[in-house]
């Protein structure tokens, strides 16, 4: 018998090993790299960091009251010299100049003291003089505004009076004296305001019952208070809401009363007519006043 030889099979050539590399994993790394810097940095300025606080600082501006009573006197005296003079009198003439030089700067006196010819026709006396404004304009000088009434005489003429506005600067020095630095100028004189301001409407939530209700408060309350004692208000009014006055008014009625529901209370704006027996002539007075209501009703604003 003959035997062959097996053949040996013949061994398969291993396959090269294949190193694997995930591609994310120097993105992960570079991460995780990057995470830990910012979490040492973190704790390294925890532990470094000044600690602050911040201050709000508020700055309180008291405002300095300024006594202006004698810039105020000091410019009236002056206008009562400087817009009064006598016609063909020249010692008066001299004298009103050397009055005017307590007032003037030694500039402004030399300058004024030509303007009015020893020959001239017109008399002029001051009726009022009425100061309207003193505005500080800088620590020692103050810009005063005033009007002047004259009443201007002419030989054979009708007296006149007119009325016209200036403006002056007065210099007050360290030790208090006064000085006129800016000389009169023509200025205009405070008018009448176009204001009007937005008048009230009764609130018609309110019923009849409550409005008879305060009609009937008042009349009695103001029918009393013109002779009423402070014991006495004290039973219509919260202590120092309305002060006693102690005139003997007769009271006529109540005009146009507006209330107003606020909260629990009651607005009520009012004129008050009454009779003042002194001058037979009737006086009306205008109140705002809120009313609250206990058991009774009583004014406490």
């Amino acid at each position: 018998m003959l035997f062959k030889k097996k053949e040996k099979q013949k061994k398969r050539p291993k396959e090269p090993k294949v190193l694997s590399l995930n591609p994310r994993k120097k993105l992960v790394f570079s991460l995780w790299i990057l995470l830990g810097i910012s979490f040492s940095f973190a704790v390294y300025k925890h532990f470094t960091a000044i600690d602050t606080h911040t201050i709000e600082e508020h700055i309180i501006v008291e405002e300095e009251l300024v006594d202006t009573n004698s810039v105020e006197n000091f410019v009236r005296n002056f206008s009562e010299v400087y817009y009064s003079w006598e016609s063909n009198n020249e010692e008066a003439l001299e004298e009103r100049n050397n009055q005017l030089e307590y007032y003037l700067t030694d500039d402004l006196h030399a300058l004024n003291s030509v303007l009015i010819p020893y020959d001239i026709p017109t008399s002029s006396s001051v009726r009022n003089v009425q100061i309207w404004s003193v505005a500080q304009s800088d620590e020692n000088n103050f810009d005063v505004s005033f009007s002047v009434t004259q009443r201007i005489t002419e030989e054979d003429e009708d007296e006149q009076t007119i009325e016209s506005s200036y403006e002056v600067t007065v210099h007050v020095d360290e030790t208090k004296n006064l000085v006129i630095i800016k000389n009169p100028t023509l200025t205009t004189t405070p008018t009448k305001s176009a204001y009007q301001p937005t008048p009230l409407e009764n609130d018609t939530s309110l019923d009849s019952e409550t409005r008879e209700e305060i009609d009937e408060f008042l009349t009695t309350f103001f029918t009393l208070y013109p002779t009423a004692s402070d014991s006495e208000l004290s039973y219509y009014v919260e202590e120092e809401t309305l002060p006693s006055i102690n005139q003997e008014y007769i009271f006529s009625e109540l005009i146009d009363p507006v209330y107003i529901q606020e909260g629990e209370h009651v607005r009520v704006s009012v004129f008050v007519r009454y009779q003042d027996e002194r001058t037979q002539t009737d006086q009306i007075s205008q109140y705002e006043l809120l009313l609250d209501k206990s058991n009774t009703w009583k004014i406490i604003d």
